[in-house]
């Protein structure tokens, strides 16, 4: 197959009636896995029909999401697919996809924001650590909603027991609660 060049960055992928996914800028078929990935990395593709040529990138992208919630990592609580169930045919329905990127936008520029003031908020403490791994373990949550990046944040080491962890946790606790008899 010849190869398509992409308008503007925009990867075109081309879905075939036998359900495969070919990618025109690698020249090879790809997964729902892939594209996830792409989207992970903040790639920009646009899926379209292989004969008609309309655009479907809309339903692909939801088709990846419901392969990730059925994967157990669900990230959409059953009360709230319910709220967005019922705006359909709604007055309010054109409204809805704007608030929800707005939101979405909102969210990643807090999650950062947030990063930010724990750092230096627990900068030279005890609990340093802790709420660096806390925040790896946030950023970990947080992956889908953060265009550029390609995969998780490797998790801090685990400590060699939970007797060890619990002994840490104490002896952080009892460093944090002189600091706190000091001020007092």
């Amino acid at each position: 197959m010849k190869k398509q060049p992409a308008a503007d960055g925009i990867v075109i992928i081309k879905k075939y009636a036998n359900r495969r996914l070919y990618n025109t800028e690698s020249s090879s078929y790809i997964t729902l896995d892939h594209l996830a990935t792409m989207t992970r990395e903040g790639r920009d593709f646009k899926v379209v029909d292989a004969k008609t040529d309309e655009d479907i990138t809309h339903n692909v992208l939801t088709q990846i999401i419901m392969e990730e919630e059925s994967r157990g990592e669900t990230m959409m609580p059953v009360n709230f697919l319910r709220q967005l169930i019922s705006m359909y045919g709604d007055s309010m329905q054109t409204m809805v996809p704007g608030y929800l990127e707005a939101s979405m936008d909102s969210f990643r520029r807090n999650h950062d924001q947030f990063k930010s003031a724990v750092e230096g908020a627990f900068a030279n403490s005890p609990f340093a650590d802790l709420a660096k791994r806390n925040l790896e373990m946030f950023d970990v949550a947080t992956q889908a909603f953060k265009p550029g990046t390609a995969g998780g944040v490797a998790p801090a080491a685990a400590p060699a027991s939970k007797d060890d962890e619990i002994a840490a946790l104490r002896s952080e606790l009892a460093k944090l609660q002189e600091k706190v008899e000091k001020l007092g």
